[in-house]
């Protein structure tokens, strides 16, 4: 199975973040430009949080906030999960599952250096079960002369 470092080596490197005391706005404005459904909450080079597109729709719109004065603070999830570059992609797909998240920050001596996403588990699985077929193909085309 793949690890977390060589999924980010194929994705654009760059973290699209904001921190706790930007406006749910320019979250908002943040995700649209970049084309991503969440983004790092990031004060003085430390994560602190994630805020999804979910996160706004749900506890910032739905409860009547508004979004251009209210913090991302007040609606991220804070201390979020994390995982290392070193760790297999597996993890990523039976933590997504199990506590039903779709992003999860990647963290490396206390920096964060990327953020993997459900679409990314996906993609990587699908890559490693055409590699693990083409593999038993040719196992079997060796093994039937």
């Amino acid at each position: 199975m793949s690890t977390v470092k060589a999924c980010l080596s194929v994705k654009p490197q760059r973290i699209i973040q904001v921190s706790s005391t930007d406006s749910v706005h320019k979250a908002l404005e943040l995700m649209k430009a970049n084309r991503v459904r969440a983004i790092l909450v990031i004060d003085a080079d430390k994560l602190v949080g994630i805020v999804s597109q979910g996160d706004c729709a749900i506890r910032a719109f739905l409860a009547g906030l508004d979004a251009k004065t209210t913090p991302v603070s007040t609606i991220m999830t804070a201390n979020p999960m994390t995982v290392k570059p070193g760790d297999p992609m597996e993890l990523c797909m039976g933590v997504m599952a199990t506590k039903g998240i779709r992003h999860l920050p990647v963290v490396a001596q206390d920096q964060v250096v990327g953020i993997v996403s459900i679409g990314d588990v996906v993609k990587q699985m699908m890559s490693d079960l055409g590699e693990h077929v083409s593999f038993l193909e040719t196992y079997i085309k060796g093994h039937s002369a």
